[in-house]
């Protein structure tokens, strides 16, 4: 099925697609909605699919033994679900779940895969989109081990929000407890402090950004170096 060059440029990986590849891949993408705790794939699963969201967010997360879990990465209409497919390893190691609901396109492993093996402009992007997504796991991994909760918590609403149109998240504190591999106390203790300091309101699982500004002023470091790491690797263009 042909799709809309609007809704699938929605996505900025695709929309940075050149016209003849865009054209090659219009008829393989398939338009699906991406509902809340929809799990992509599993740890060590082969997946099927590759998905490029255009309105949902989708965490990579690393599963322990025992069942804890902490986010590695997001993924939003920058970027896609299943880099392993393309880089030689076919299977993966996170779960891939969705945080935010919305939609987005899939495209089958066997597709993605062929195309990426033509090398070319196809190749030099998803490469591209490859080293940012790995500046964000390592960043992540450090800002977890060296900075506050409250910059932590600072950092990952800030990244949710790169991804979406509007100031609203739908998020239980349990959810990113599970999300930043924390207790959901701490959790508590850092969003009424966001709250007191007027950046954020919060209730019944909805997050209100009242002042973006005051939250990059209160996170770390992290936050920059990832946006502008996307910002140079990934440019915001439509193909053309």
């Amino acid at each position: 099925m042909s799709h809309d060059k609007t809704a699938i440029t929605a996505n900025q990986l695709l929309a940075a697609l050149p016209e003849a590849e865009l054209a090659r891949w219009q008829d393989q993408l398939e338009w699906v909605d991406l509902p809340l705790g929809a799990v992509l794939h599993e740890s060590g699963q082969r997946p099927r699919h590759a998905y490029f969201p255009t309105t949902a967010i989708v965490s990579l997360l690393y599963v322990m033994e025992n069942g804890a879990s902490a986010e590695i990465a997001v993924v939003g209409h920058e970027g896609l679900v299943g880099v392993p497919l393309f880089m030689g390893g076919e299977s993966t190691l996170s779960r891939a779940v969705v945080q935010s609901a919305g939609q987005g396109f899939r495209l089958s492993s066997r597709v993605l895969k062929q195309e990426f093996e033509r090398s070319g402009p196809v190749m030099h992007l998803l490469l591209r989109y490859t080293q940012a997504l790995i500046t964000q796991m390592a960043q992540t991994a450090v800002c977890n081990r060296h900075h506050s909760l409250d910059q932590q918590l600072c950092r990952w609403l800030l990244l949710s929000l790169d991804r979406l149109s509007g100031s609203d998240l739908m998020m239980t504190q349990e959810l990113i407890a599970n999300m930043l591999g924390v207790r959901r106390e701490g959790v508590t203790e850092a969003a009424l402090s966001l709250q007191r300091a007027g950046l954020i309101r919060y209730a019944r699982g909805r997050i209100h950004v009242l002042d973006r500004c005051g939250l990059e002023r209160r996170t770390c470091e992290c936050y920059a170096v990832v946006r502008a790491e996307y910002e140079r690797l990934l440019p915001d263009r439509v193909a053309t």
